[in-house]
């Protein structure tokens, strides 16, 4: 058992590191935002301007992309988590488990809506649009509620992939990929720039790196034991005897 705490003591201690690593480009990018930092300024110009050549060209290729950002927008995400969280209480030992899926999804919900308000940031003005947007631009909410909700997705479903790598390589796949097409097609339909969806990525990052540091300290505390992988990996194990 000094192994495993000692192995959880350094994996809490990385995602501690983790999360406010990922927090400081996070407020570098909107500092150079708000401050109109030329060099930014001028990258995100010229891939916007770009990716819009290719979408009005490609309108096909714009059309998928509109339809993925519908099933992979912040309210069908925020349904899936819901419906994590009602199947976690049905499971009676992962209620606190939906709580961290809750408050993870929440947090992170907020810190960007916040964000949205303090940088007040335009989206990008094109010539002709293949898509619009409301409300502010940075940071991007379809890439930071891709990044909160795959993380969730992965740290709960990790548990059921023990000693299956197949299973394991695709939960990882199939969270990067939403993550990743997500806050990509919100550039290419011309409603986000470059930085707001970086900036969205690492805050859903760091929140989720976040919230799984405060679980786990709160798991320890009550002596359960450390995690293989996953938030926590008893929840594999199923529901206590008499209790199905």
């Amino acid at each position: 058992m000094q192994v495993d705490d000692r192995t959880l003591g350094l994996r809490l201690g990385v995602a501690a590191t983790m999360s406010a690593a990922l927090l400081v480009p996070v407020a570098l990018l909107a500092a150079f935002v708000m401050g109109d930092w030329m060099p930014l300024h001028n990258l995100d110009a010229t891939v916007s301007d770009r990716l819009h050549v290719f979408a009005v060209a490609h309108p096909s290729w714009a059309e998928a992309m509109r339809v993925w950002s519908v099933v992979f927008g912040p309210m069908a995400l925020r349904v899936a988590a819901l419906v994590l969280v009602v199947w976690l209480i049905r499971r009676h030992r992962a209620r606190q488990l939906a709580l961290w899926v809750v408050v993870t999804m929440v947090t992170g919900g907020v810190l960007a809506a916040l964000l949205k308000l303090l940088v007040g940031r335009d989206r990008p003005e094109l010539l002709d649009p293949v898509a619009r947007a409301a409300g502010y631009s940075f940071p991007s909410g379809h890439a930071a509620n891709a990044a909160l909700t795959a993380g969730v997705f992965l740290l709960v479903l990790l548990p059921f992939a023990r000693e299956r790598p197949g299973r394991r390589a695709l939960l990882w796949t199939v969270a990067i990929v939403v993550t990743v097409v997500t806050g990509v097609c919100r550039v290419v339909l011309g409603v986000h720039f470059t930085s707001d969806v970086v900036a969205g990525w690492l805050l859903g990052v760091a929140v989720v790196a976040a919230t799984t540091v405060a679980f786990r300290l709160h798991q320890d505390r009550r002596r359960r034991p450390a995690a293989v992988e996953g938030v926590e990996p008893e929840l594999a194990d199923g529901p206590p005897a008499g209790r199905a």
